[in-house]
């Protein structure tokens, strides 16, 4: 328990055998359930999750850590067992194992799940491969425990001494699914939407429908779209990363386009659901307006160009057109991010 509050850890592994063990053994001892999910992984990552399973509950009955009341996992919802086996529990460790390889949303998503049937107050996710420190596991919790935020997650950007510490590489490509992420969230003030060290309560977790998260590793930029669109308040908690010898299994060619893509579909599913649906606001046409009159206008000048390559003489007339058009689409598009913006700041906050 922490100040009052069950916290289940949610644990996904696909090949960490070397790094998961160690992860599990570090875990804070106020943490009351770890749901380690084993991704159908090809190496000896199971086993090592139940060794460090028992590892960790030989501990605690030693009295290493503060005695905390335990939970009970019924694993009974459909949802997760159609989904994974879910293993009878090693002292606070409850080993999942998929019946497929799902990817790191999918396992988020199992272990959710297995959160949402123990009725755990907070949620944590931790990634398997050690690059994240359990000791600041207490500054994502603190905002849940408050009451001042539903969901809080690290920023890796907030900070320069963090931002300096980031790979290059990794810099840039955060820097611009930050971008792409505020514009489909609707979270303006967030940065590092990729960072999986995150918190949330069981109120905002039992909102946003589980079983539709995204199962790529978009799953946390599809979530916080969900969370605005419920109104769920977020906390962004400025967080120093550990890189390690841990090899990311990204591969940016599938990667970018797949999670752009599915940022575009759920821009435009939060525009529908929360301003045409659930409510209406000017905003979401002036996006819509915008967007087809600055396409118009780029699609015109374009022609214009190509006409006059192929006739020089072309009158100007067409050209002057096209570009008025694309500077009233834009400044359509910027009305509804400003409208946009003021629609989410109470919704947010930063933590240093």
């Amino acid at each position: 328990m922490y100040r009052d509050a069950s916290v289940g850890v949610v644990l996904p592994a696909y090949n960490e055998e070397g790094f998961v063990g160690d992860v599990i053994r570090e875990m804070p001892a106020y943490v009351d359930r770890i749901y380690a999910i084993d991704d159908r992984s090809t190496d000896g990552t199971w086993d090592e999750i139940r060794e460090a399973a028992r590892a960790d509950a030989t501990a605690a009955e030693r009295g290493d850590g503060e005695t905390v009341d335990r939970l009970v996992a019924d694993g009974g919802a459909s949802a997760l067992t159609n989904r994974a086996a879910v293993h009878d529990a090693i002292g606070r460790v409850v080993p999942i194992k998929h019946t497929e390889n799902r990817g790191a949303g999918g396992a988020i998503k199992t272990g959710y799940l297995a959160a949402l049937a123990d009725g755990v107050d907070a949620t944590v996710t931790v990634d398997a491969d050690g690059q994240m420190d359990l000791s600041q596991m207490q500054r994502l919790l603190d905002p849940i425990v408050d009451g001042g935020a539903d969901y809080a997650k690290g920023n890796r950007l907030l900070s320069r001494e963090y931002r300096d510490a980031m790979p290059r590489f990794r810099f840039v490509g955060n820097a611009v699914l930050t971008f792409l992420t505020k514009i489909a969230s609707g979270y303006w003030k967030t940065m590092d939407p990729q960072n999986g060290y995150t918190a949330i309560s069981h109120d905002a977790l039992a909102a946003i429908e589980v079983e539709n998260l995204y199962e790529y590793y978009g799953y946390c930029n599809d979530l916080l779209v969900k969370l605005n669109v419920h109104g769920m308040r977020v906390a962004d908690v400025a967080m120093p990363a550990v890189y390690g010898d841990e090899e990311s299994s990204i591969t940016y060619r599938r990667y970018i386009p797949k999670v752009s893509s599915m940022l575009l579909r759920n821009f435009l599913w939060r525009l529908k659901t929360k301003y045409l649906v659930l409510d209406f606001h000017p905003l979401a046409l002036f996006y819509l307006f915008g967007a087809a009159t600055a396409t118009t206008g780029v699609l015109g000048v374009g022609a214009v160009v190509s006409a006059a390559l192929s006739s020089p003489g072309t009158p100007a007339v067409g050209s002057v057109t096209s570009l008025l058009l694309f500077v009233a689409g834009t400044a359509f598009l910027l009305l509804a991010m400003v409208f946009d913006m003021a629609e989410s700041d109470s919704l947010e906050t930063q933590i240093q």
